[in-house]
């Protein structure tokens, strides 16, 4: 992978941000004029002024960068050290131009202090994933570099009001080593990757279970996203392809799980009825 950019200005943040040159799917994106669109809309309807944000696998900062123009304080996660520096540059224009605030941290959220081998997809440079043995068969052309891992409860202190975790199946382990931060944190809005076939340290019935422990209502980040059990979300999962098969869940606790809107709560509930 190489850590040359080229710049450009997304109609969504309204500022200049640094995309990764060679990148097959979030550098085009962006310079499209957004990423992520679902995803951004139901963080940012979430969010307000002064609110505390965990980005955990920032990559190159668009959550974040989004989030300080929201106001908020951000506190993000990206291992990777070429991709942490360009997250870096790209918050500090959202920082100019905004009144929120982020700490990048370069390491990789896991459930203990170590290191740990990333392998880096040559054409997807958003999937970056930590690998223990071999890599796996969809990877083998990826390079290899070693990183840090830490506990988000060692870097941060206080309560967070919203936490987006896409770490290509390190999830589980992100979530064990942030347990003293979800307790501090009784209202939570969540996006998260739920990837089975890359999910690393549980089954993917035991992370879905264990946020429902924590309290959070689930579903799919959509347009309109409506409630989901733990049983429907990995029966629609498993009827998707393995290696390309995951989807982004929406989670909230303490805090309204609708808030894209009065249409889009109908349209969920109509998908709800239709769909699977």
């Amino acid at each position: 992978m190489s850590a040359t950019t080229r710049t450009v200005r997304p109609q969504r943040l309204g500022i200049d941000f640094e995309v990764l040159a060679g990148d097959a799917i979030i550098g085009p994106a962006i310079e499209r004029g957004s990423w992520a669109d679902h995803e951004t809309d139901l963080m940012l309807a979430h969010l307000r002024p002064g609110m505390r944000v965990l980005d955990l696998g920032a990559n190159i900062g668009w959550f974040s960068a989004a989030a300080v123009l929201a106001g908020c304080e951000v506190h993000a996660f990206e291992p990777v050290p070429d991709i942490a520096e360009v997250c870096e540059r790209n918050v500090a224009r959202a920082m100019a131009a905004g009144k929120g605030r982020c700490s990048v941290h370069r390491v990789a959220a896991g459930s203990a202090r170590g290191k740990a081998r990333i392998a880096l997809d040559p054409r997807n440079f958003g999937d970056n994933r930590v690998i223990e043995g071999a890599a796996p068969a969809d990877m083998r052309a990826a390079r290899e570099l070693e990183i840090e891992l830490a506990p988000v409860d060692e870097l941060v202190e206080g309560a967070f009001d919203f936490a987006k975790i896409d770490t290509q199946g390190s999830e589980w382990l992100a979530l064990q080593g942030m347990r003293a931060t979800l307790a501090r944190s009784p209202r939570m809005a969540l996006l998260m990757e739920f990837w089975p076939y890359a999910l690393r340290g549980a089954k993917p019935e035991q992370l879905l279970q264990f946020l429902v422990e924590q309290g959070f209502t689930l579903g799919k980040a959509t347009e309109a996203p409506f409630p989901m059990n733990a049983e429907r979300i990995l029966a629609q999962v498993s009827r998707r392809d393995a290696v390309k098969g995951g989807i982004d869940l929406w989670g909230t606790r303490g805090a309204p799980f609708h808030v894209l809107g009065l249409k889009a709560r109908l349209h969920g509930l109509v998908r709800s009825l239709k769909e699977d």
